[in-house]
């Protein structure tokens, strides 16, 4: 039993014996998961919990940008609801238009007395790492990279593994023999998606050929956009992008190809499946997407917190083993069975462990070599 329920227990026990109240009721019925007792004044639903909560600082992709931040936005929301937790005030989410907004949410958060706070992506990390360092009582989530600290829980993903099969898909699919890479900002978490990609399609086709650009942005629409225009026109004929609200623009231009004639492209989503993204007319460009539970990440540690076995100082990291990452089959026309049984075929030898991915351009010209 957490901390919190003990210590309420003993407050509400203490207040009745003195008030000589012959009532045996202040507890309530505790038999289901991730419930506490409740003041009649808090007024929570049953199965809730009215001593918890938590909230999170997206980045400047925004919570609505449809990939990254939305995913982990829907993981809250779906704990929220589980737990009959209310929207802004036991769990809620804090905006950054900027870099300079991440310390300003993250303080501001820590001021409204959430218990747990999660920082989305990676380029909060030194923000998350100094205001955790100030208010050692909170605890603080850091999603996609680790942060020192015993009061952080850093949740990572191997991404390059997913990425491997996105590129084992796009290798079957193109006709061209000719994919394109879209990152964000060029880093070493973006760059275990180039790695894993290029890996699993140079493992098909090792003289297929890869274009790769970096928009150094998550937020840039029209930036992910215009390179995706040079990539079509110069041949590619799916683009696998790993960006943000960036990939957006990939989107856009792939359907304006698709709705102004014969041309087939087609994109690789990232993060949550982008099938809808993709819609247009009676056809979709998504061919497939690289999903992250981001979702499914935020409920697990947000649960773990709430039951008092919050994993401060630890890394949590999820992979193909556990469908923390996976590739949507979402489009079953695009995805036919011929490349999913192609698909599962190499999953279950990366699990298996015949197969390392690898996570760096280091490591993937190694691998790459060897497959000549």
């Amino acid at each position: 039993m957490r901390r919190t329920l003990f210590l309420l227990t003993l407050v509400l026990t203490f207040g009745l014996f003195l008030a000589a109240c012959g009532s045996s009721d202040s507890g309530g019925d505790s038999e289901s998961s991730g419930s506490d007792s409740k003041s009649e004044e808090e007024g929570s639903g049953e199965g809730g919990n009215s001593d918890f909560t938590v909230a999170m600082v997206t980045d400047t992709g925004g919570v609505d940008d449809k990939s990254f931040n939305q995913s982990a936005w829907e993981g809250l929301q779906e704990f929220g609801k589980e737990n009959n937790l209310e929207e802004n005030k036991g769990y809620d989410y804090a905006q950054s238009e900027s870099d300079a907004d991440y310390t300003t949410n993250l303080n501001r958060l820590v001021r409204e007395d959430y218990n747990l706070i999660f920082g989305i992506g990676f380029l909060l990390q030194p923000d998350v790492e100094k205001v955790a360092s100030q208010f050692p009582e909170t605890n603080f989530s850091l999603v996609d990279a680790v942060a020192e600290g015993d009061n952080i829980a850093s949740i990572t993903f191997k991404e390059h593994q997913g990425s491997f099969l996105a590129g084992v898909a796009a290798a079957n699919k193109t006709e061209s023999d000719h994919l394109g890479f879209v990152g964000g900002v060029d880093s070493e978490l973006i760059n275990k998606f180039e790695s894993g990609f290029r890996a699993g399609a140079k493992t098909v086709n090792p003289d297929i050929k890869i274009d790769v650009q970096y928009a150094e942005s998550f937020n840039s629409a029209d930036q992910g956009k215009l390179i995706a225009s040079n990539m079509y026109s110069q041949g590619a004929d799916v683009i696998y992008h790993a960006a943000g609200g960036t990939g957006n623009g990939v989107f856009s231009e792939a359907k304006d190809r698709v709705r102004g004639g014969d041309e087939k492209v087609w994109v690789i989503g990232v993060d949550r499946d982008q099938h809808e993204e993709g819609a247009i007319d009676d056809t979709n460009v998504t061919l497939t997407s690289m999903v992250k539970r981001v979702d499914i990440a935020v409920q697990d540690v947000s649960t773990q917190a709430m039951e008092g076995e919050f994993p401060g100082g630890e890394v949590v990291e999820y992979g193909l083993e556990d469908e923390g990452v996976s590739l949507a089959r979402t489009n079953e026309e695009a995805m036919t069975e011929e490349i999913i049984s192609t698909v599962e075929e190499w999953k279950q030898k990366i699990i298996d462990g015949e197969v390392e991915v690898p996570m760096t351009r280091d490591e993937t010209e190694e691998y790459v070599s060897s497959l000549k």
